[in-house]
């Protein structure tokens, strides 16, 4: 496919909403490669360091302060300040390796602020895709085995992550309609019925 004809869908989702199914059934629908963690890999493989640090980091803001608090105050002071090392620069190096996936082809991007990263690139589609708490609820139970309260939790904490996260780095609001192309509640019309909606969206938009 010619380059200038690539497909990059960016996708942000809410815990639980089933965002990431959707993900890898876009990618399927319109022959792309799917980047979820797979992003870390490849920004640990361009920085030469370690895929733990953006593990670590991975949409959530102030990991370094963590770590400086607890028992790696030490390491962190003779490996992060001494090479001039920072929150800022994983998300560089991140940031660089979503540019290169892109550049390389159709792709969908889970999280990660790629929709910011990408802004500038011709033919971005950014999609939010939320979901009914219950539903949240239930799937974070059945993949964390874990009791309701202890799932509510989860969202709630990874939601908060998520959002200081994407909020810092972009400018924009997680989960704010104004800051996608698109939004989708995957509660009304089931996985499928959202894929549909928003493969939909996207032949309309990219007349394909």
């Amino acid at each position: 496919m010619d380059k200038t004809n690539n497909i990059i869908i960016c996708i942000g989702r809410q815990l639980g909403s089933g965002g990431r199914i959707i993900a890898r059934k876009l990618a399927d629908e319109f022959g792309c490669k799917l980047y979820d963690r797979e992003i870390l890999n490849l920004a640990a493989k361009e920085s030469g360091f370690s895929e733990k640090f953006f593990e670590q980091n991975d949409e959530h803001k102030g990991f370094f302060r963590a770590l400086l608090n607890g028992h790696g105050r030490s390491f962190a002071l003779n490996n992060f300040y001494q090479n001039e090392f920072s929150e800022e620069n994983l998300f560089q190096f991140q940031a660089d390796a979503i540019s290169k996936a892109a550049s390389e082809g159709s792709c969908v991007f889970v999280g990660r602020c790629a929709d910011y990263v990408l802004r500038d690139v011709e033919g971005m589609v950014s999609i939010f895709v939320t979901a009914d708490m219950d539903e949240r609820i239930s799937r974070i139970i059945e993949r964390k085995q874990c009791d309701e309260d202890t799932a509510r939790h989860i969202i709630d904490n990874e939601e908060s992550q998520r959002a200081t996260y994407y909020n810092y780095y972009t400018g924009k609001k997680w989960g704010n309609a104004a800051s996608y192309d698109l939004c989708v509640n995957s509660s009304r019309l089931g996985i499928d019925g959202a894929t549909a909606l928003i493969a939909q969206y996207i032949r309309e938009t990219r007349k394909i």
